[in-house]
C-alpha cells in the first residue's frame, strides 16, 4: 500500500463519513433506506453544450460498470432534434431502450452555444449515416414529466438520484402534476417518496463568469416554482456555474482522447464545431458526485435558496434547509475532476 493510500485510510478511519444528500433527512422512520447502486434519471438541455455529452456519455460508462442503472433520459430543450440526439446517443453507446422523455411546453426558442443538430444526419464516406437511430417516430414519445411519473412510481422508496443539467421546465411540470394511472399521489408527494436527492447543475454563489447563470436566467419562472413547490425533506446538492469554470478539456485533448476511431459523436461535435474556451466541464461535476461520492467535493453548510426576478440565486445557511452546494476547488482540484472525466471518455 503506498503512502497516499495509507494516509487516505488513516484520515477514513479518523474522521467519519459525512453524506450530504444520504442520511435520509426528514424520511419517514418507517421506510428501509435505499441501499443499491445508484438509479439515476438524467435531465439534460442536450442540443446546445458539449458538457451534457460528455456527462452522458461518463453515465453510460458507469452504468457498464455496473455502478448506477439510468433509468431514463429527459430532454428539457425544445424540439424533436434534441429528442434525436438523445436517441442518437442511447444507440450509439449500446442502450436503445432506455426511456426519453420531451419537453413540449418549456422554453421558447433558447440561446444556442454549440449547434451539434446536424449529428443526426451526418454521412460518412461511403455516404451511409454514421450514427444509427432506434426510434421512428418521435411525435410519440411522452412528455418529461409524464415519463418521470411513470419512472418514479417504479422505484423504491427515496431511491431515485435525479441530474439536472439543463433547464428545469420538466422538474417544475413534474412537482405540479396531478395523481394519474402511474400514481396515486401529486408530483409533490411522488418526488417526496421517491427521490433520494436532486443533482442541480445551476445558479451562482460566487464569482462565477456568469454570474446570472444560463439554466436559471432561460427557465426563470419554472426555477422560482421549483425552489417554491420542492418538498423540504429532500435535498437539493447544487453544482453552481463558479465550480465547473475551472474544469476545462480543451477541444484539441478531446479530439486526442478519442483516438480510436473518428466514428465518435462527441469526436464529431469537437470536428466540426467551435468548441471554444467558454466550454466548460459543468455538467460532469453532478455525474462524478453521484457516482464518486460526496468526500471529493468541499461543500456548503445546509441552507436554502432563491432565485430573484433578474435569475439570481442566494443561498441563506439554515439548519434545516434542504439546499447545499459544491464549493469551487483548487486547481490541483480542477485538475483531478478532468483525470476523472478523461479517464472515462478515453474509455473503448
Amino acid at each position: 500500500m503506498n503512502r497516499f493510500l495509507i494516509t487516505l485510510f488513516m484520515v477514513m478511519v479518523a474522521v467519519p463519513v459525512m453524506t450530504a444528500c444520504h442520511d435520509d433527512k426528514g424520511k419517514d422512520n418507517d421506510s428501509i433506506a435505499y441501499s443499491g447502486i445508484p438509479l439515476v434519471i438524467y435531465d439534460t438541455d442536450i442540443g446546445s453544450s458539449t458538457d451534457d455529452l460528455v456527462a452522458l456519455d461518463m453515465i453510460y460508462k458507469y452504468m457498464d460498470e455496473g455502478r448506477c442503472t439510468l433509468l431514463g433520459l429527459m430532454v428539457n430543450r425544445e424540439g424533436e432534434e434534441c429528442a434525436m440526439l438523445a436517441d442518437l446517443m442511447n444507440t450509439y453507446y449500446g442502450h436503445p431502450d432506455i426511456p426519453i422523455g420531451v419537453e413540449r411546453n418549456g422554453v421558447n426558442e433558447p440561446k444556442v452555444y454549440i449547434d451539434y443538430k446536424f449529428l443526426p444526419n451526418l454521412f460518412d464516406d461511403e455516404g451511409d449515416l454514421m450514427f444509427k437511430r432506434s426510434i421512428t417516430d418521435y411525435s410519440a414519445l411522452p412528455d418529461s414529466w409524464r415519463l418521470y411519473r411513470r419512472l418514479l412510481a417504479e422505484q423504491p422508496d427515496h431511491s431515485v438520484s435525479i441530474i439536472s443539467v439543463g433547464f428545469v421546465t420538466s422538474l417544475t411540470h413534474l412537482l405540479e402534476s396531478q395523481p394519474d394511472e402511474f400514481s396515486p399521489l401529486n408530483g409533490v408527494e411522488l418526488v417526496r417518496d421517491k427521490v433520494k436527492c436532486l443533482y442541480l447543475m445551476g445558479g451562482s454563489f460566487g464569482n462565477a463568469v456568469e454570474p446570472i447563470e444560463y439554466n436559471f436566467l432561460q427557465s426563470l419562472g419554472f426555477a422560482q416554482k421549483l425552489f417554491a413547490l420542492w418538498p423540504s425533506d429532500v435535498d437539493i446538492m447544487m453544482s453552481p456555474g463558479e465550480v465547473g469554470d475551472g474544469v476545462f478539456y480543451a477541444p484539441e485533448t478531446v479530439i486526442a482522447d478519442i483516438d480510436w476511431t473518428d466514428r465518435h459523436p462527441i469526436k464529431q461535435v469537437y470536428m466540426n464545431c467551435d468548441c471554444n474556451s467558454s466550454q466548460k466541464m459543468w455538467d460532469p461535476l453532478p455525474v462524478i458526485q453521484v457516482i464518486e461520492g460526496d468526500s471529493l467535493f468541499s461543500l456548503s453548510e445546509r441552507g436554502t435558496v432563491t432565485v430573484n426576478d433578474k435569475a439570481e440565486t442566494f443561498f441563506s445557511p439554515s439548519p434545516s434547509g434542504f439546499c447545499l452546494h459544491q464549493l469551487p476547488g483548487s486547481e490541483q482540484w480542477n485538475d483531478k475532476m478532468l483525470e476523472i472525466i478523461r479517464e472515462k471518455v478515453k474509455t473503448r
